[in-house]
């Protein structure tokens, strides 16, 4: 779309569309706008069918009506582009694939209002970002904990972000991470399933929950034992993207990642039995000892299945080389 331009689009009623609701039409053949963004167009008299003005989402279809749906020119975010260093590994002009340091906010949020991934996304970025949800904004479809490095893909146009969200929802977007736990888990490979929510006991965490929360699964296979069975690398294939998946998960059977200050409560005790090398890597880390390797995707545009792969971070790759050690 370009500068100060709106985009129309016509969408025609067929007969077995009769009586179905505005909203959910127009999301079936409009794939490339949310249903929410939908909404709120309708809501915003964006929408019209025969010269009349259609502000109801709920509105029932009739056969034979065909209507106009005006997308506006994305609004400027409120948000400040700040110029942050970047690793990016893949750029065109619909999306990107960059590989985000440990101690980098995603989104901004009260306690980080700013000097985030999104703000430094604005400044590099720039106008090739098209707008999403009407805004010209970065679409973020998956997050990284503040203190967990590696792969994101991050959207520049609606259409690609609602393509990689369907992505995400249908499990075809290959995630890949390495761990380093405490530990050897037994079996060495398997899934790990149960629900996770906030935890009744402090509600800042996520636990595995007996009732309510969301179905997880975390799928993982040990790579190498380190510090004489102390310690193990693993693998981690996300098949559901919860809150602190890996991190709740591994803790919830025994193997909490080391140096997770938030789910690390069976490793206290063991860290007294590293050689000193060891503890003080462990303290230089500063952080849970988890980054994001590899991630596949289909590009939308292209329709091109992509994969990216990211090398341990340095701060991992001593910890790691001085367990392998011992």
């Amino acid at each position: 779309m370009a500068p100060g331009t709106a985009k129309t689009y016509r969408v025609a009623v067929d007969p077995a569309d009769k009586g179905e609701r505005l909203d959910r039409l127009l999301a079936a053949r409009l794939p490339e706008l949310s249903r929410s963004r939908l909404k709120a167009l309708i809501v915003a008299g964006q929408v019209a069918a025969a010269g009349q003005t259609i502000v109801e989402p709920s509105y029932r279809v009739k056969h034979g009506q065909t209507f106009a749906i005006i997308v506006p020119e994305a609004a400027p975010t409120h948000l400040e582009g700040q110029a942050i260093a970047l690793t990016i590994i893949y750029e065109d002009p619909h999306l990107l694939v960059l590989d985000k340091p440990a101690g980098l906010v995603v989104h901004p949020a009260p306690g980080n209002p700013d000097r985030t991934l999104v703000n430094a996304l604005i400044a590099h970025c720039g106008p090739s970002l098209r707008g999403i949800g009407g805004v010209r904004r970065p679409g973020i479809v998956h997050r990284l904990d503040k203190d967990t490095s590696g792969l994101m893909v991050a959207a520049k146009t609606e259409a690609v972000h609602q393509s990689l969200s369907r992505q995400f929802a249908a499990r075809e977007i290959e995630r890949r991470y390495q761990a380093v736990v405490w530990g050897v888990p037994e079996p060495r490979a398997g899934d790990i399933s149960g629900n996770i929510g906030r935890s009744p006991r402090n509600r800042k965490k996520m636990a595995v929950l007996r009732r309510g929360g969301k179905p997880a699964t975390t799928r993982y296979r040990v790579l190498k034992t380190l510090a004489g069975g102390l310690a193990s690398l693993i693998e981690c294939r996300l098949l559901t993207g919860r809150t602190h998946q890996i991190r709740v998960h591994l803790s919830h059977i025994g193997h909490p990642l080391l140096g997770d200050r938030v789910y690390g409560r069976a490793g206290d005790g063991r860290v007294k039995r590293l050689p000193p090398a060891a503890q003080a890597a462990l303290a230089d880390l500063g952080r849970q000892a988890l980054h994001a390797k590899s991630l596949g995707f289909r590009h939308p545009e292209t329709q091109e299945d992509i994969r990216f792969e990211s090398e341990l971070p340095p701060d991992l790759k001593t910890l790691k080389t001085i367990l392998e050690s011992l």
